[in-house]
């Protein structure tokens, strides 16, 4: 296939079938990294270790791909992207496809570190190559439907996983994600047109961290980033402690459905409009975001707490979307190759926060008690809804008032 630049792939039309593509590689690398938590039963019995250890696959993809996706986006900076994708992408299939078959739990943390640095490298790519692949003033629509692969792994995938994994095993989840991994693998092959690498000039070398993080608007979006999904880990993860002192154990699937419906809502919302009120959806998101968890904080009433799971889902939805979008927008007001590092950076931060909720959660909840852990995500959500507010000339630019 003959490489094309940016310019030569934009069309009218936005390319539907290669941005659905991307969107089902999102999808796959965001059901893995959670999958472990909706399986975590049969692990440990199968692999003979406790809860917390066979937990640790969550940790160790994570790990893969924080550690590693700055140096591994910086290193390839001069490949062309679609060999690049589809590179991290078989490596992700045969690292998946380890995990499914490992024979014990030593393997399986390899292999899950393996899967998170593949990852981490194709989500560096995925979101520059939906901007380059869409027609003129719609790339933020482009990332949008990329993205919708996050909420459809919340929402969708990890249930779906979750109920192979018990009526099947849970070697068995993890190698139907290998079969559709196999699958997007010839779609992208067939579907995605190639797009040019970065480039630079003689006068401006490969951006590193530090210069980047320079650029305005970029280190603001940052500080969102690390906030606002620190907030929304630190409920999410202990979300079923808090519904059970709320009195709503047996509500708790209905109610992540609810959240993962109002998921999909936000994200579709938020690709209609994106480009043209990123900076207004932002702040929306960040305000519903917070009034939900001050909600959870305040009280356990029953209406209360379904009101705020939808507020939250409408607000968290599209969050993905509007981070990468403000990223790309702040990087490509230097050159599209500090776009894609602000990329790697984001999602080095982006799973970094997760890692860290995790944590922070966890010991709050043990040494205060769960209604601790909703102030400490109301308080982030405050700390991102003024970032956003107070950055407005530099960062979440709308489109006619790009960053500089």
């Amino acid at each position: 296939m003959t490489t094309t630049t940016a310019s030569q792939t934009r069309r009218e039309v936005l390319p539907w079938s290669a941005l659905l593509a991307l969107g089902t590689a999102v999808f796959i690398t965001s059901l893995t990294e959670t999958l472990p938590a909706g399986v975590l039963p049969q692990m440990t019995s199968s692999l003979g270790v406790s809860s917390g250890a066979a937990g640790q696959a969550v940790t160790m993809y994570a790990a893969g791909t924080a550690l590693t996706a700055i140096p591994l986006a910086a290193a390839t900076a001069g490949i062309r992207r679609k060999p690049l994708l589809l590179g991290a992408t078989t490596v992700f299939l045969i690292a998946n496809t380890l995990t499914a078959a490992a024979p014990g739990y030593a393997v399986l943390l390899i292999a899950r570190f393996l899967a998170g640095v593949a990852a981490g490298l194709a989500w560096a790519i995925l979101a520059g190559y939906a901007r380059r692949i869409a027609p003129p003033g719609q790339e933020g629509r482009a990332i949008a439907i990329a993205m919708t692969g996050i909420p459809l792994a919340l929402s969708l995938g990890v249930p779906a996983g979750t109920l192979i994994g018990q009526q099947i095993g849970w070697r068995a989840s993890f190698a139907a994600v290998s079969v559709i991994t196999l699958a997007v693998i010839g779609w992208i092959t067939f579907s995605v047109p190639a797009v040019s690498r970065p480039t630079t000039t003689a006068e401006e070398p490969k951006p590193t961290t530090r210069q980047t993080l320079r650029v305005p608007g970029v280190t603001a979006v940052m500080v969102v980033v690390v906030t606002f999904v620190l907030g929304h880990t630190i409920i999410y993860a202990y979300i079923a402690p808090y519904l059970r002192h709320a009195g709503l154990a047996t509500a708790v699937d209905a109610i992540l459905l609810a959240f993962g419906i109002a998921c999909l809502v936000s994200i579709w919302c938020t690709g209609l409009h994106i480009d043209r009120y990123l900076r207004g959806l932002a702040l929306t998101a960040a305000t519903l975001f917070t009034l939900a968890t001050a909600a959870f904080a305040a009280t356990t009433a029953p209406a209360v707490v379904w009101v705020a799971v939808v507020a939250w889902g409408l607000g968290w939805g599209g969050a993905p979307t509007l981070l990468q979008t403000a990223a790309g927008h702040a990087g490509m007001g230097r050159s599209p190759a500090v776009a894609d590092t602000a990329q790697a950076i984001l999602v080095t931060l982006w799973n970094a926060a997760m890692a860290l909720g995790g944590i922070i959660g966890g010991i709050l909840l043990q040494r205060v008690n769960i209604t601790a852990d909703a102030i400490a995500a109301a308080a982030l959500g405050v700390f991102s809804l003024l970032v956003i507010t107070l950055t407005r000339k530099r960062a979440f630019a709308t489109a006619d008032q790009d960053a500089p």
